[in-house]
This record gives structure tokens, C-alpha cells and sequence, in this order.
């Protein structure tokens, strides 16, 4: 299950949230064996837990955030940034929402390395970032209507729900996956998922409280404070054998 767009894009455009997903398609782009072919930048510049505790390679921790492994990671990573920043930056403003940004991912590498101190297996993405955005919309708009696709065997749906559900249920995956598989043994930092989804939740609270807290959530119903937007009806086309 994952989303594909929520039904309140931002009222204003999204600077630094664009910006953002442009800097992370260049660095993989520049990076990648096939295109700018510097792999040696991305060795560098990846996050190697033990490394840092050591006091070496220690801009690992901002840099890694800007990597990607493979199209796919970057794809859903970016899909993700797109789907949930647009909100937050409208109610943090530009500049705070890129702070809000880079501390959620410091905190998701801070998370990851507390799991794991001496793996020098390098981390790279910006999931950890992004799951902070991801805690932060949840605490804002906890009743945003989320399109989401359910992927069954052979079965596609697309069905909306509230995006407490959906936010809810991912980082519950995240931590059942993180005590089952050690923080990473298959090759995703679910501890830093986890730790950039909680430290979202609590950097956003200066900000939720100032929108007047309970308050806003009564005023705005959960939802982002503007008119949401409404689709025309979806269908996914049958796949023929």
C-alpha cells in the first residue's frame, strides 16, 4: 500500500520542497554508474555509522540525505516528499520548512546510528527526512484524505482514507520491522524511519501549538486550512492475461 496524491495540494508553490526533489534527482544523476558515473562522490559522501562515532566522515550525516541506491528509492522517497511537504511548507513558511527538513533527517541519522553503532555498511536516502514531513502532516492534518494503492498479489486498488490511517500503519511497519530485523539486516535504516517520523511529530509542535493547537484541528476539521480538491473519478484498467 503505498499513496499516490493527497486531496489538499498547497495553495502556495512549494520552493524549497521543489528544490528539494531537485537536488536529490542531480545527485543521483551525477552519481549513478550510467549517467554522471562519479560513484566514488557517492562513497564519500554516505553515511557510515561507525565512521562518524569515530569522529571521521562526519558530513555523512547531512550528506546522505541528498543519495539515492536506485530509481525505485528515489522515486518513492520523492513521491512521498511530494505528496506530504507542499502542506507543511505552507504552514511552516519556506525557510522553517527546510530547518524542519534537515533537522528531521540529522535525527533520523541519529536514530539509525544509536541502533546500529558499528555498522559500516553506508546509509544513504532521504527517508529519514521525509519521514519527519511524514510525522509532522500527521500531527497537523490528521484527517487529510489520502489516495492510496493497495497492491494484492495480482489484485490493484486505489482507495482513499484518512491519512492517520495510512501514516499510522507505516510507521507501525517500520518499527515491528525494525525489532525483527535488528534496525537494517535487510538493507533499509528502519530505525531511521522511525526516528525521523517521531522527531517530525515533536519539531512540528511549536507550530501546531501556535496555530492554537486542538483548536486548529477544530477549525480546520484535520484537514489543511483551504478547500481540498476534488478528482474526477479514477479507474485502474483491468490487466489481461
Amino acid at each position: 500500500m503505498f499513496p499516490i496524491r493527497d486531496h489538499n495540494p498547497s495553495e502556495r508553490t512549494p520552493y524549497v520542497t521543489i528544490a528539494l526533489m531537485l537536488a536529490n534527482v542531480a545527485m543521483f544523476l551525477l552519481t549513478a554508474p550510467w549517467a554522471g558515473g562519479m560513484t566514488g562522490l557517492w562513497e564519500d559522501l554516505a553515511l557510515y555509522p561507525v565512521a562518524v562515532l569515530n569522529g571521521s566522515q562526519v558530513w555523512g550525516v547531512l550528506t546522505h540525505m541528498f543519495l539515492h541506491a536506485g530509481l525505485l528509492h528515489l522515486g518513492g522517497n520523492m513521491l512521498f516528499l511530494w505528496i506530504f511537504g507542499d502542506n507543511l511548507e505552507d504552514q511552516m513558511g519556506h525557510g522553517g520548512f527546510l530547518v524542519f527538513y534537515l533537522a528531521c533527517g540529522f535525527a533520523a541519522a541519529g536514530a539509525q546510528m544509536a541502533a546500529n553503532p558499528a555498522d559500516g555498511i553506508p546509509m544513504v536516502g532521504a527517508s529519514g527526512a521525509i519521514a519527519g514531513v511524514m510525522g509532522g502532516y500527521l500531527l497537523m492534518f490528521p484527517r487529510a484524505k489520502v489516495d492510496v494503492v493497495a497492491i494484492i498479489i495480482i489484485l490493484i486498488k486505489m482507495f482513499t482514507i484518512p491519512a492517520w490511517v495510512m501514516l499510522a500503519v507505516w510507521f507501525a511497519i517500520q518499527l515491528v520491522s525494525g525489532y525483527a530485523m535488528h534496525g537494517g539486516e535487510a538493507g533499509v535504516a528502519y530505525w531511521a524511519h522511525a526516528g525521523g517520523f517521531v522527531a517530525g511529530l515533536v519539531l512540528a509542535l511549536p507550530v501546531f501549538l501556535r496555530r492554537g493547537g486542538p483548536q486548529f484541528w477544530a477549525r480546520t476539521h484535520g484537514h489543511p486550512p483551504h478547500r481540498p480538491v476534488v478528482y474526477a473519478p479514477t479507474r485502474i484498467p483491468p490487466v489481461r492475461r
